[in-house]
């Protein structure tokens, strides 16, 4: 089975169980097959994902709030590229973009991919949820 069809199934049963308690996971489009990393209003769901190198991570804005995707410069591996929503060069730039225009918002049903090509942690997170704890991991293995 293949990741996509493993966090679809995983997903749609994730989904009924919390779903009630949530009222975002799934409600703005998409499906667990099309994206690996949802966005609920103050979590990415699931916060972290484990893929293997050369495997592309696919996160999708299901709620209605406007999210971003960004890795914090000092957790990703050494060598690794940088990646932002954007398509901002660093972490600072992406932070001074956000809070001086929005830049690189994923509005509601709006999504965002990387290709991780080099093995490790790679720690990321939502701009303007931060503070709220909107913080995402994604482990790439050999």
């Amino acid at each position: 089975m293949d990741r996509r069809r493993f966090l679809a199934a995983a997903g749609a049963v994730g989904a009924a169980a919390t779903g009630a308690l949530s009222g975002c996971l799934g409600a703005q489009g998409g499906s667990a097959a099309d994206y690996d990393v949802g966005m609920t209003a103050t979590a990415f769901a699931p916060d972290e994902v484990t893929v293997a190198v050369g495997e592309t991570v696919v996160w999708h804005n299901n709620s209605s709030r406007t999210h971003t995707v960004t890795a914090y410069e000092g957790a990703i591996p050494e060598g690794a590229e940088f990646f932002a929503t954007g398509g901002f060069e660093d972490e600072e730039t992406a932070r001074e973009a956000w809070w001086s225009d929005r830049g690189g918002a994923l509005e509601s049903g709006d999504e965002f991919s990387h290709t991780f090509e080099v093995a490790g942690t790679y720690d990321y997170v939502c701009i303007p949820h931060e503070q709220g704890g909107m913080l995402g991991t994604v482990v790439v293995e050999e």
